[in-house]
């Protein structure tokens, strides 16, 4: 029996994503959803679990249903990889493959697009079990100090063959990939997202607020920020430090270990564990200065954009995708860089910023004239579309 011909000349889009916890990958995707324009893009995202994600993009009107993955898969750390572990999960995963392989082919999308590394995997065989055309965005650096080594291998191996096109987060991310043809699109703010009078409105609290934000993760630094903390007090003792976010994806013995660091060091009355906040624009409002302390090279850092966009001055660490942000062209430098683990150069950086309120005010109006120049979520959408385009017009 022969399909019906569609009516919707819209181009059909099926995003696949494994988390539905509210990580930066996932805040990208529901801002990229929203800037889809519904008259070029009919877009269905499809989430492996239940969770904060789901009821977020239906708040915002995205079309988005679960296909369940049992936890046993979906919840393996990158960390806990390695190729048999995979072989073994994977195999575990093929009753859920094949259900989600069912769906794709009643949805009839023009392609699939996969949002995450278990998504590229799982979602490129039920893509071609559906015989639908694959588009991997990729939030990670498929490299040796992101993910054990074979399993890096591995991912580049599949990412030069399988998918017919490949979207980066950033020119650090595309760079470990061996994917010449990688398409660079940032993940972009909304606009509720910019501080509407501009960064000339922002007022510095008194005493001086540091502020960390992000997830509590080894991947984030906080501890970096605390050891460097009694340094900054030494020559600044009013300041406070603000680390604001919490645990996600197994992270409660990390940020154990963290309030344990602040009570050994005597830091109790200066470092604030504020938890999760929905309000991040109203954090971002009252910091002297943003620090992003990544440890390891961050794909992107969306945390340092967002902050750019409220015109705070930002601290962060010299690696991944974050030196792309910061450039600064004629203007001069963004932000401030630093080695990543090396607290006395943050110490000493924040020691820096602090003692130049004018310096730290210029970097900070120059850094958001750059932001909204470069990062705006329409860009995102725009390079987004344009490569689904290219990858459904070549099945045709």
């Amino acid at each position: 029996m022969s399909r019906s011909p569609r009516t919707d000349k819209r181009l059909r889009a099926v995003v696949l994503d494994h988390a539905a916890d509210l990580g930066g990958g996932e805040l990208a995707l529901a801002r990229l959803c929203a800037a889809l324009d519904p008259d070029e893009v009919r877009v269905k995202v499809i989430v492996f679990a239940d969770g904060p994600l789901v009821g977020r993009l239906r708040d915002q009107g995205t079309d988005v249903e679960v296909v369940a993955l049992g936890e046993g898969v979906r919840g393996r750390s990158r960390e806990a990889l390695g190729v048999w572990a995979s072989l073994r999960s994977a195999w575990s995963a093929v009753p859920f493959v094949l259900r989600l392989a069912r769906r794709l082919r009643a949805l009839r999308p023009d392609l699939v697009h996969t949002q995450s590394l278990k998504a590229d995997v799982l979602g490129s065989v039920a893509a071609g079990l559906a015989r639908a055309p694959v588009v991997w965005h990729v939030h990670d650096r498929i490299a040796d100090d992101y993910l054990p080594p074979r399993v890096a291998r591995v991912f580049r191996w599949l990412a030069r063959r399988v998918p017919r096109a490949v979207v980066a987060n950033s020119e650090a991310t595309a760079a470990t990939l061996g994917r010449p043809d990688a398409v660079v699109a940032y993940p972009g703010f909304a606009p509720e997202q910019v501080r509407p009078d501009g960064a000339r409105a922002h007022v510095d609290p008194s005493p001086a607020v540091v502020g960390l934000v992000g997830r509590i993760s080894p991947t984030k630094g906080q501890l970096e920020l605390v050891a460097a903390a009694r340094a900054v007090l030494s020559t600044h003792p009013g300041t406070r430090f603000r680390l604001v976010g919490a645990p996600l994806f197994g992270g409660e013995d990390y940020a154990a270990e963290v309030e344990s660091e602040i009570a050994r060091r005597g830091l109790g009355d200066a470092v604030e564990v504020t938890g999760h906040v929905d309000d991040v624009a109203g954090v971002l409002d009252g910091l002297t200065v943003l620090v992003h302390a990544s440890p390891v090279p961050e794909p992107f850092g969306q945390v340092v954009v967002e902050g750019m966009v409220r015109g705070v001055p930002v601290i962060a660490t010299d690696a991944g995708g974050v030196p792309e942000i910061l450039r600064g062209g004629g203007a001069g430098p963004l932000g401030v860089l630093v080695p990543p683990s090396d607290s006395e150069a943050l110490a000493d950086a924040l020691v820096g910023v602090l003692d130049d309120p004018a310096g730290r005010r210029r970097r900070a109006e120059a850094a958001f004239a750059g932001a909204i120049e470069r990062f705006s979520v329409e860009r995102t959408a725009e390079a987004v579309t344009a490569t689904w385009r290219r990858a459904a017009a070549r099945r045709r």
